[in-house]
């Protein structure tokens, strides 16, 4: 049974790297793939059937998946639009989920109000991973990546708090306001205070303990688990604790993070993050046809009916909240006018339309238990499913396809007056070789001038670019020259001054925190590379 159980996963992992390559190939997002994908395999006669244990989805995906979400945040840029993210990650949730519970018990035959908020809570959260991969190819202001990226980091705390208030009000049968903002409050400061105090134990074993640098990636990989577990274990919010963990231990991963554990996390951060998201985008598929089975009480035709009904009021809700959000506060508060410059309509209208649901909508929908506490069978439970397949599947192909067509027709233009990511990048590397030229001839005259080879690192910096094949040569050149050790040493020497420069720009902040990102992966790379001459 077991070794069934294993296969048929190890199965469908490769068949998700398969879509994923086919997804290339067609130039589509991959979870629409592997959504369709798993759709057509449950199709098929004879296939397995795949049912998981509620109490375990957001045990087993959901901390990973926030924790990833919240390492790589730049806080730069969620500071700079924090007000459209945080009316997005929370005012629209919870405006989703009043609207989506007044609208399912008008049209759901008796539907209550608790399961309508549970209904909301399930599907008002978008997803970050299917947004960024639709809009993979496609070219999108700074400020739209920004609230997309920024808002699902918010929006899942906001709605799994929606989500947790009416499934304890379903179960318990009574919900009381007053209690349930004080148990919110308290869950949400005590599950920060949680996450942060398990990110600080950890942060001083990473930085003044741990000898080994092969130690830091699994204990990122683990560090959700023990927020996520110990937060809920008292009752209070494992989400919030995951996500301010995760950005904790982010903000500070220079002090404890050498350049072989920056490439060797982010490379396995980005395996398992593939493998989490896509097993449940493959999920989504392979569900459907096991709850639309178990639709006792409505057939087939009324629960489409339902579910595309409520999929029209997510959409159509959020392009309208996104427009609200957007220029109400412009309207109200002069000083943002003459602070920021007008998104326009077509801004708005795109990230009102990469409203895609996807992971966590999915795995909340399959964590309602399956019976009440009195052992009565849990009320409407597949139906809500149902619901929540559909206007997932709706969203990510509907939505995933047309977005891009979308952003070609209305031909979105940077509005911020960015500086251009590549000439960032050149900007900083330019000013980088300057500091490195300067430091080799304050520290390797002499040197420059009896080798040919040290001389010829400086070369390399005043140049813009050198050919591969004669970069080849000169590395061979320097393997067999008696003065390898000296180049290696110089160079070495020369990327912790490009370290410092970079430090220099961070904290000044005049360049985006994910172009310095980028510079420094790449000298991390360049580094890995010397160590292994």
């Amino acid at each position: 049974m077991i070794e069934s159980n294993v296969l048929l996963v190890m199965l469908l992992f490769f068949f998700m790297a398969m879509l994923f390559v086919l997804s290339q190939r067609l130039k589509i997002s991959y979870p629409i793939l592997l959504v369709i994908g798993g759709l057509l395999i449950s199709l098929i006669p004879g296939a397995p059937r795949i049912s998981l244990d509620p109490n375990i989805i957001f045990l087993v995906f959901l901390p990973p998946l926030l924790f990833e979400a919240a390492w790589y945040t730049s806080w730069d840029n969620f500071l700079k639009w924090r007000r459209s993210i945080f009316i997005m990650g929370f005012g629209l949730v919870f405006v989703t989920s009043l609207a989506v519970a007044y609208f399912s018990v008008a049209i759901i035959p008796s539907f209550t109000l608790a399961l309508g908020f549970l209904l909301g809570g399930i599907i008002s959260p978008p997803d970050a991973v299917a947004a960024t991969s639709v809009l993979k190819g496609v070219s999108l202001p700074k400020r739209g990546v920004t609230i997309l990226e920024g808002e699902s980091l918010v929006n899942d705390a906001a709605s799994l708090t929606v989500f947790r208030f009416a499934l304890a009000a379903i179960i318990s049968g009574s919900f009381v306001m007053q209690e349930a903002a004080t148990e919110f409050v308290i869950l949400a400061v005590m599950g920060v205070v949680v996450g942060l105090l398990i990110a600080h134990i950890l942060y001083f074993f990473l930085r003044y303990i741990a000898k080994s640098s092969s130690i830091t990636t699994p204990i990122t990989l683990i560090a959700p688990y023990i927020m996520y577990i110990v937060a809920e274990h008292f009752e209070w919010s494992g989400v919030l604790a995951v996500v301010s963990g995760g950005l904790f231990l982010s903000y500070r991963a220079k002090d404890y993070m050498n350049h072989h554990t920056r490439i060797q996390t982010k490379e396995v951060w980005a395996t398992v993050g593939f493998l989490l998201n896509g097993f449940v985008f493959i999920l989504i598929g392979l569900e459907l046809p096991v709850i639309a089975s178990g639709l006792d009480g409505y057939s087939i035709e009324e629960s489409i009916q339902y579910a595309l009904l409520i999929s029209a009021i997510v959409i159509v809700l959020r392009v309208l909240m996104v427009y609200l959000s957007a220029f109400v506060p412009r309207m109200l508060f002069p000083h943002i006018r003459r602070k920021e410059v007008s998104p326009g309509w077509k801004l708005p209208l795109v990230v009102g339309w990469a409203g895609m649901r996807g992971v966590v909508s999915l795995a909340s929908a399959l964590a309602i238990p399956l019976a009440l506490d009195s052992g009565e069978a849990f009320p409407h439970r597949n139906l809500i499913l149902f619901i929540t397949f559909v206007v997932i599947l709706v969203t990510l192909v509907f939505q995933g396809l047309s977005l891009p067509l979308l952003i070609r027709w209305v031909k979105l233009e940077e509005m911020d007056h960015e500086v251009a990511e590549k000439v960032q990048i050149e900007s900083i590397r330019l000013a980088l070789a300057k500091d490195a030229i300067a430091y080799m001839e304050s520290h390797y005259q002499e040197e420059m001038k009896q080798y040919e080879t040290i001389a010829r690192v400086k070369e390399q910096y005043q140049r813009s670019i050198r050919a591969t094949e004669d970069a080849l040569d000169d590395e061979a050149k320097i393997r067999l020259s008696g003065v390898r050790a000296l180049y290696v040493k110089v160079a070495l020497e020369l990327i912790q001054v490009r370290r410092q420069g970079l430090e220099k720009f961070r904290s000044e902040k005049q360049f985006d925190s994910d172009v310095i990102k980028q510079i420094e992966h790449n000298l991390d790379l360049e580094e890995s590379r010397l160590n292994h001459v």
